[in-house]
């Protein structure tokens, strides 16, 4: 027996279809491919990869996410944090890959051995962790803080009827809305806690799969990971509100249904937000590089000085490989070079280890973004409704 699905209450309806107006806004923003949502895609991704590790410790800032994200070594984030946020970029990678492909007997479905696959291309750079197989004993989560054991995972030989249970539900449910099954699945998961390690980023991973399954938006912009990594301790309250210390599936799942659909409200706020901020950097940006002559490809690099990225050669070829922009470790280095002298950049450091942030123009243009926008909205949707049914 799995957590059931609480049946939706009015107040919770709504909220989805506030969350879905919100998203087919977004689409109408990104239904033609532009440069700047390509730029927007990118850093969104490494967002949500970031997001996800840190709720485990795996800390890194987003310029060295960014950069592992696309194959490159950090500058700062350590080789056990480097090698989490690579497997779980690699995870990601093959969710953004079969999220568009067709269900069907030879096509997509959920399975216990997509689930373990999941699993160990996100943790196989330990073998301790038993990477793409079922935990082997019993499994207790503790507080870092007071080392008091906080939950009780299910007895071992629950995991596998458990596990089927699963992904039976996931292939049978389609009436159920997107977002809250992505919510239930996120949840059991996370307490079956099937897995040696690895458990809490594999229940976001699949949350994010089911939501891009639905093919509402592309998975970079309707995940959630971000917004559970900026509000962890948020997070695992309401977790161990549900959970309530040991496998006790009769509890009334609706408090984390609440909880995650305002998680996606929020998020969906301040992934509008930034689409709309996205276009506005893109088209100044345009006017800058065709004003000092420099080739459009130049954005790439400017775009990310502009949001306090540090900018590298390295990354700067890596974002644009693949592209009809895609150039050498020379070219790279001039056009760097040559922002440098306009003053659109400012490098620090020599050699391998040199990097580029915003020169004074665009830290300008980022001051000016953040004054221009509304205030974050983070009032509680559900503060008025009844806690249960």
């Amino acid at each position: 027996m799995l957590y059931a699905t609480p049946d939706l209450v009015p107040v919770e309806e709504a909220v989805i279809d506030r969350i879905e107006a919100l998203r087919r806004d977004m689409r109408m923003y990104l239904y033609e491919p532009k440069r700047w949502s390509g730029l927007l895609r990118r850093t969104q991704f490494a967002r949500a990869v970031q997001g996800s590790n840190s709720i485990e410790g795996f800390d890194a800032a987003l310029d060295d996410a960014l950069a592992i994200e696309l194959g490159e070594p950090p500058l700062d984030a350590s080789e056990e944090t480097a090698l989490a946020i690579k497997g779980y970029r690699d995870a990601m990678t093959y969710v953004l890959q079969i999220a568009d492909e067709p269900d069907g007997t030879h096509g997509f479905h959920y399975g216990e051995q997509l689930l373990k696959s999941l699993h160990f291309m996100m943790t196989n750079y330990s073998l301790t962790n038993r990477p793409g197989l079922w935990r082997s004993g019993s499994i207790y989560v503790r507080d870092d803080s007071s080392g008091q054991v906080v939950y009780e995972g299910p007895d071992l030989e629950m995991v596998p009827g458990l596990m089927r249970e699963l992904v039976n539900q996931l292939n049978a449910d389609n009436e159920t809305p997107v977002m809250v099954r992505a919510a239930m699945a996120h949840l059991n998961l996370v307490l079956i806690h099937p897995f040696k390690d690895g458990n809490g980023r594999m229940a976001r991973c699949l949350q994010t799969l089911v939501l891009a399954r639905e093919k509402i938006l592309a998975p970079s912009f309707c995940s959630i990971e971000e917004y559970l990594g900026r509000n962890t301790q948020s997070y695992y309250d309401i977790l161990g509100e549900v959970g309530a210390a040991s496998w006790q599936p009769e509890q009334d799942a609706r408090p984390w249904i609440r909880y995650i659909l305002t998680a996606h409200l929020r998020q969906a706020h301040t992934m509008l937000r930034r689409i709309r901020d996205s276009e506005s950097v893109w088209i100044r940006l345009d006017k800058i590089t065709r004003k000092r002559r420099l080739p459009e490809r130049a954005i790439s690099a400017l775009y990310d000085a502009v949001y306090a990225l540090r900018v590298r050669n390295s990354v700067y070829r890596a974002s644009l490989a693949g592209t009809e922009d895609e150039i050498s470790d020379q070219v790279a280095g001039k056009d760097l070079k040559t922002m440098a002298a306009m003053g659109l950049l400012v490098p620090h450091g020599e050699r391998r280890g040199r990097y580029y942030t915003a020169g004074e123009e665009l830290v300008a243009m980022r001051t000016e973004m953040k004054l221009s926008r509304a205030p974050r909205d983070n009032t509680d949707p559900f503060a008025e409704a009844p806690k249960s049914a």
